[in-house]
């Protein structure tokens, strides 16, 4: 293998965080190897500078306990995407591994753990329903609970121990088995099998030999618990690759070539550097390439944040992905596959979630010390008791009991409660947490970068100002431009047709007005004649006897139509506030000039001062030229701009920002931000955005209001204290018990009665997070702009 090569891997048989962190340590064992592996999507990404290959690699892995595979044209040179040089044309495939079946085999799992659990808890747990022989019963259905339920514990804890290793998996395992194996001892060897035995309480601090009680529900119970934490867990996890399989869908399916003058379509994927392909209005363009006839406006916003569309004709370059807005294009194809941009912004968005910070859950990191610390204090216990001459049936009650209250029951419950209970009532919100790896970061995050089309502003084109020279009557301006631009399909048309048809304010009426607000007049549609559209300069046509232009100065200059100062003066006014201008002129003079912007939301600048409320820096990053983003922060309180940023450069500030020291929060909605929301440490997408920003994300605003931003830090850092304090709460109990426990006086029943009562205390800590308030309204009205439905009913 030459060196420079970065590798991907796909690991199977993880676990849980410390499985990831033995796999890392393993291959960075080996020289020239640099690796880093992800638990959330069971990837390694390995970058080689030495002689060493996927295979030796692989090797590494399976000495470690795991499996691992090279995905479908996963190697490939460090430099970079941007590299083409050796990247082939058919890596246009995500090489995460495919959506994992495992979320729906642990369902059906956790599903009939469930059913058989629920009736043996509730024999054991109310004496009036023991009727004769019950113990029988709950053995039979407690049986196929601990051996198919608890299987994939076993098989861990099996795997663990086999090197040397022991999670929070072997003292599940231990604990389950050793309940189960227990009530079977007492209940063939003991007196707990006898007719008319029942499962008395005793409050008693006293030894005991245990030898006519059953733990058949402690079995049963921490299994079904445990697993259905696996599963929610298994559930997020199952989305982390459809952030690329999203990005790839965004592309064209097919696309019109042109062969000796006959257009045929094609599959996109039988496109060829060289070929002519055709583009009709509305359609996306197939591939990056070069426009060799036609003109048009291109809509890129999905790919760039250019709020206005770009005017393009032969000779320009045009990327793939993006909507032809205009006229038809004739292209040739100058990168196909992997080199086209669309391609190396799904391997940013791949390399920047193999590459983020891996957040190890609080119990997995306890459990290095805690699990093997208690396994060998239950053998100690043993041994003691064993030595003492107390008896063997003692001697194992004790060493039963310890291994019981140490079973992390609550602790299985502590975050995917605080989760489900955090996560619901964010649905109600309009906030969708992604899993609980999202959750710290929420906490130490200091600066939030906002994306500006889309996020703070509506990223529609609206009208916004109609200025009028001396003695001409804006209303009039207005409808004579909308009747011409009625005709075309260019954004900025469709702003100033809507504009006239909604009607717009002017400062001359408000003026007028006794009351001082402002007075709308609705604009009339006369029937436009003579239509023609000017390639890159605008619009022309007859309108009831008058001779119209619509469009840039450039356009006038061209009829020898001269502008009079007080036009040019307003139309100077609105570029330098990031506006976009067009002069209105018929009959031979210049009359007037209508400004066309990207609005900002009527909720962005009190968002602004809310995340700063919140201590957080606000930072408006944008690929936008610089005096538009300048003047959208001006308006919603923003000191610090990054304008004209590329796709690629976004995820560059991320990564600039966190060398400095910084925790970053991106907030975004298009393709462009997809790599900086997986890059950063915490990513928020608004959720009228596209799937591609949604699943690159750890939160999602569903209803893409960016007032929720703030909501959606709060609730976060709230679950996240929540599962911090159902943890401490789960192992304080285990501490303060564990000696009574050793010592014999603690009755494996009590234990098991404890362990309940801990797990009642983790749900009803959990379920305080559903009197989450939001810091505008408790539940807002679903916008119906939104892609998702409104949430959970309160």
């Amino acid at each position: 293998m030459a060196p420079g090569v970065r590798i991907d891997l796909a690991i199977e048989g993880m676990t849980c965080a410390t499985c990831a962190t033995r796999i890392e340590k393993k291959l960075n064992r080996m020289t020239g190897v640099a690796a880093t592996v992800n638990f959330a999507t069971e990837k390694a990404s390995v970058e080689v500078t030495g002689d060493v290959g996927a295979e030796d690699l692989i090797a590494a892995v399976r000495q470690a306990g795991y499996t691992a595979t090279v995905p479908p044209a996963a190697s490939r040179p460090v430099s970079g995407p941007g590299d083409d040089s050796t990247a082939p044309a058919t890596d246009v495939e995500p090489t995460g591994p495919a959506e994992p079946t495992g979320p729906d085999a642990l369902g059906r799992r956790l599903a009939v753990t469930a059913a058989l659990t629920v009736p043996v808890v509730l024999l054991a747990m109310v004496p009036a329903w023991q009727f004769t022989h019950w113990q029988w019963l709950s053995l039979a259905l407690a049986g196929p609970v601990v051996a198919y339920g608890g299987a994939p514990f076993h098989r861990a804890a099996w795997a663990n121990l086999s090197h040397g290793e022991a999670t929070m998996d072997t003292l599940v395992s231990m604990g389950t088995l050793a309940a189960f194996t227990w009530s079977v001892w007492a209940l063939f060897l003991g007196s707990a099998g006898e007719p008319g035995m029942t499962h008395g309480f005793s409050l008693a601090v006293t030894r005991t030999d245990g030898s006519g009680n059953i733990y058949l529900e402690v079995a049963a119970g921490v299994t079904s618990f445990l697993l259905a934490g696996r599963y929610f867990e298994a559930r997020s996890k199952r989305r982390a690759g459809a952030a690329l399989r999203a990005l790839l869908h965004l592309g064209a399916k097919d696309v019109g070539v042109l062969r000796d003058g006959v257009e045929t379509r094609i599959p996109i994927d039988w496109l060829a550097v060289g070929d002519r392909f055709v583009v009709r209005p509305g359609e996306k363009i197939a591939t990056d390439g070069l426009v060799e006839e036609g003109t048009s406006a291109v809509d890129a916003s999905m790919l760039t944040g250019e709020s206005v569309p770009v005017e393009v004709g032969p000779g320009d370059q045009v990327t793939g992905a993006t909507v032809n807005a205009g006229g038809r294009l004739v292209v040739r194809a100058t990168r196909v596959g992997a080199q086209t941009q669309l391609a190396q912004m799904a391997r940013l968005v791949e390399q920047a979630q193999t590459g983020k910070a891996q957040v190890q859950r609080l119990a997995d990191r306890i459990s290095g010390v805690f699990v093997p610390v208690v396994i060998v204090l239950a053998v100690l216990t043993l041994g003691f008791w064993l030595g003492a001459g107390s008896g063997t049936a003692m001697a194992f009650t004790a060493a039963v009991a310890v291994l019981i209250i140490a079973c992390p029951c609550a602790l299985g419950l502590a975050t995917p409660m605080a989760l489900l209970v955090g996560t619901g009532r964010g649905a109600q919100l309009g906030i969708l947490i992604r899993g609980p790896q999202v959750l710290e970061s929420t906490r130490r995050v200091d600066t939030v970068l906002l994306d500006k089309t889309g996020t703070v502003t509506t990223g529609r084109m609206a009208l916004v100002a109609v200025t009028a020279a001396a003695g001409v009557d804006r209303v009039e301006a207005l409808r004579l431009a909308a009747a011409v631009e009625e005709a075309s399909e260019h954004p900025v048309a469709r702003a100033i047709t809507a504009g006239a048809a909604a009607g717009v304010a002017t400062d001359a009426a408000a003026e007028g007005c006794s009351a001082g607000g402002a007075i709308r007049q609705r604009v009339g549609s006369p029937v436009v004649q003579d239509f023609r559209a000017v390639a890159g300069l605008g619009v022309r046509g007859r309108v009831d006897g008058h001779d119209v232009l619509v469009g840039r100065a450039a356009l006038l200059a061209r009829e020898r139509i001269d502008v009079p100062d007080e036009l040019a003066s307003a139309a100077a006014a609105d570029a330098g506030a990031g506006r976009t201008t067009v002069l209105v002129a018929w009959d031979g003079v210049a009359r007037a000039v209508l400004a066309v912007a990207d609005t900002v939301k009527p909720a962005s600048a009190a968002a602004v001062a809310d995340l700063r409320r919140l201590g957080l820096r606000p930072v408006l990053l944008t690929g936008d030229n610089a005096t538009v983003a300048r003047a959208v922060a001006a308006e919603v309180g923003i000191d610090e701009v990054i304008a004209e940023v590329l796709p690629a450069e976004k995820a560059d500030v991320v990564a600039r920002l966190q060398a400095d020291g910084r925790v970053v929060a991106m907030v975004g909605d298009g393709v462009n931000d997809a790599a900086a929301l997986a890059r950063a440490d915490l990513g928020l997408a608004m959720g009228t955005g596209t799937d591609v920003a949604i699943e690159a994300a750890d939160l999602t605003l569903v209803r893409g209001d960016l007032a929720v931003a703030p909501d959606a830090i709060r609730l976060s850092r709230a679950t996240l204290g929540t599962i911090r304090g159902n943890l401490f709460w789960a192992f304080a109990y285990n501490v303060t018990a564990l000696p009574l426990a050793v010592t014999g006086l603690l009755n494996p029943m009590i234990a098991g009665a404890a362990m309940a009562l801990s797990s009642v205390f983790v749900v009803a800590n959990s379920l305080r997070l559903r009197r989450f308030q939001g810091s505008t309204t408790a539940d807002r009205r679903p916008n119906h702009e939104s892609r998702y439905p409104p949430g959970v009913p309160a």
